[in-house]
């Protein structure tokens, strides 16, 4: 098995990087590749964005949103979190088989200290009933990856703010938050794995998984020129672009209603492919113009802040709405505060 550590601690460019070694690379032997991410979120393939993000605090806080190739949920990454990927060719028995994948890793944990993690339900591992580590798999033309998560000092409250866990979900499990549902695996380690980097944690895993005394005796996969131009085309055709991003959600209807002093806003819209597709807007507001000018210009238009913010900027939002500033209509529209 080769060894890849990734330098870069852009979620975008580590997923395009995996992406590209699954497409591409020689896999006579399998590669165990290794990414630390800044702060970000990874939605799942088939996932709606609006639904699993706080926007306002992902925005707040410069957390970097992206979609991976796989499905699964959304999963939140800091500079406390390792991921691993184990990138090879599809036998076909290894799809959907995560025990294949996860048992190694299991094994280094449970050296370190973690007896009693394990792989619980279809894709989670788990310890004293608590989630450390969500994993998916991506399978193409006889490859695949199988990748996952790590949770050695990660900032939980961060966890909590920035994802949107549906309350029936929560109640499913029996539980009252987020914050209760995951944990960190590093007080679960003996003594000499609790004070470690995130490098270090890392390299500790990666040396047990491999089976070596010394992480040198490793042999590395080299990323080339040719691999160097392939992410980089992976990055401009989905990572860094906010349709694979954003546009994949599937459609829904929305209302966002409101009462401000000078009256109420009531916009019922439908969202495609990540745009307005359809909007009315309601109220008992005092505005002189026909609102229909204003849903005009809304169609088509990214359902974001930005853009949103630049419609109203070139309107006259007091003919069209009264005393209603345009900031309000702007949140209440993308569903902020106001």
């Amino acid at each position: 098995m080769k060894y890849l550590t990734s330098d870069s601690t852009d979620i975008r460019y580590n997923l395009a990087l995996e992406t590209y070694l699954m497409e591409h690379a020689d896999l006579s032997e399998p590669i165990l590749y290794f990414y630390i991410n800044s702060p970000c979120i990874i939605l799942g393939r088939y996932q709606n964005a609006y639904e699993e993000i706080n926007q306002q605090y992902v925005q707040d806080h410069n957390i970097i949103i992206t979609r991976r190739t796989s499905g699964g949920g959304a999963v939140f990454d800091d500079l406390g979190n390792v991921s691993f990927s184990f990138i090879t060719k599809d036998d076909g028995d290894s799809v959907g088989n995560f025990g294949r994948f996860t048992e190694p890793v299991l094994e280094a944990l449970h050296k370190m200290g973690a007896t009693g993690a394990q792989l619980s339900g279809r894709n989670d591992l788990q310890i004293d009933g608590k989630k450390f580590s969500g994993n998916a798999m991506h399978a193409q033309d006889g490859r695949l990856f199988a990748h996952g998560t790590l949770m050695y000092d990660v900032d939980l409250t961060q966890i909590e703010h920035a994802l949107n866990v549906p309350q029936d979900k929560i109640a499913s499990k029996g539980i009252k938050s987020v914050h209760s549902r995951v944990t960190n695996l590093k007080p679960y380690f003996e003594p000499q794995f609790q004070q470690l980097t995130i490098q270090q944690f890392r390299d500790a895993l990666a040396q047990q998984i491999l089976a070596l005394a010394d992480l040198k005796q490793a042999k590395r996969y080299l990323i080339d020129e040719t691999t160097r131009h392939g992410v980089q085309a992976l990055l401009d055709q989905y990572y860094h672009n906010w349709d694979w991003v954003y546009g994949k959600s599937p459609a829904f209807e929305l209302q966002h209603r409101a009462h401000f002093d000078a009256g109420t806003v009531d916009y019922r819209l439908n969202v495609e492919n990540g745009k307005i597709a359809q909007i009315k807007i309601y109220g008992d507001f005092f505005g002189q113009g026909p609102i229909h000018d204003v849903e005009k210009q809304l169609i088509g238009v990214r359902f974001e802040r930005q853009a949103i913010k630049a419609i109203f900027d070139e309107i006259n939002v007091s003919f069209y709405f009264g005393k209603i500033s345009a900031i309000k209509l702007v949140n209440l529209l993308i569903a902020q505060g106001s």
